[in-house]
């Protein structure tokens, strides 16, 4: 077997083992709560025998090994259960159909800051190389370290306060719905995906810097300036193909940011995604929202690590071009 599949197929069974550990610690998790399911759902006024048969409805009278295995063994299915909070009485809701349009929303915004933060890190962290040192590279430095060390609701506040207060450029808040139009979802999604490009873009640019200019003093570096290429070729050609595994690897943590991290940015603009309903779901103890919820973020983040992995596996050339 060829090492770079071999290394593939090794990494794919780590990131399932790490899924299924997880899943374990999401759903057990979830018993260590206080107070119950069933009495939040029914109210103070539940009897015991009305908890009793709610809880033997939902199969919560069971073994938690038992209701684990038929939890994970329906969530590979897409099957979350169900959900009864914010209904009447015991009237049940699929979690999978009250999850699929928020899930979206937080895809759509985490695809908006990823088609501005990603190219945008890349040309400013190899124009960083190119000139380092020099006022640009200063200036970009100073002001990356600035966004980083600021907290991300903070700057959500202050884009609000100069788009939408003094400017009236975009929506303070950014409610959308399955019936939006699409060019009025981009412009409402417009101030998230732009917090949410200033936490990132940081990180990925500073990577990208630093991974060239460690090889721009490597042998085959000098080699290509003897032959006279110009610096953006040589960058271009010969050091950014070479720094990739750094590069994705960071570009992976951060896209993985993008839809696990949104829960601050999406509470803060009233944005209906995954990330808000989690944090309504936890505040009305609704557990299955919650465990699907988690056990997304936690396939998503895995997922995107695993594609890292992947990427750096297959541009080494030590892999690539075995003895």
């Amino acid at each position: 077997m060829h090492p770079v599949l071999r290394t593939v197929l090794q990494r794919l069974g780590l990131g399932l083992i790490t899924l299924f550990a997880v899943s374990v610690i999401i759903f057990f998790s979830m018993l260590l709560l206080p107070g119950g399911y069933a009495q939040n759902i029914l109210g103070q006024g539940a009897t015991p025998e009305n908890v009793a048969n709610f809880n033997h409805e939902l199969g919560l009278d069971r073994p938690a090994m038992v209701r684990y295995l038929e939890w994970i063994g329906n969530a590979v299915r897409g099957d979350f259960g169900n959900s009864y909070s914010g209904t009447t009485g015991t009237i049940k809701r699929s979690v999978s159909g009250v999850i699929a349009p928020r899930l979206f929303n937080t895809f759509f915004l985490a695809t908006m800051a990823a088609a501005i933060a990603v190219p945008l890190s890349l040309l400013l962290g190899v124009l960083a190389a190119l000139y380092r040192n020099s006022w640009y590279d200063r200036i970009v430095n100073s002001v990356t370290l600035t966004t980083i060390a600021t907290p991300e609701f903070f700057i959500a506040y202050l884009l609000v306060y100069i788009f939408a207060v003094k400017l009236h450029w975009f929506s303070p808040l950014s409610t959308v719905s399955i019936n939006t139009p699409f060019l009025e979802h981009v412009s409402r999604a417009a101030l998230p995906a732009a917090t949410m490009t200033l936490v990132i873009v940081a990180h990925m640019m500073r990577m990208t810097r630093a991974a060239i200019i460690n090889l721009l003093a490597s042998p085959y570096i000098e080699m290509a300036q003897l032959k006279g290429l110009t610096r953006w070729q040589v960058i271009l050609r010969h050091a950014l193909p070479n720094a990739w595994a750094p590069i994705a690897t960071v570009i992976a943590f951060n896209l993985a940011y993008l839809v696990v991290g949104v829960v601050v940015v999406e509470v803060v603009y009233v944005y209906p995604g995954i990330g808000q309903m989690m944090v309504d779901a936890v505040s009305s103890r609704d557990m299955p929202v919650v465990q699907a919820c988690a056990l997304i973020f936690a396939a998503t983040y895995i997922t995107l690590n695993l594609l890292a992995d992947i990427v750096a596996i297959s541009t080494n050339p030590r892999l690539l071009h075995p003895k």
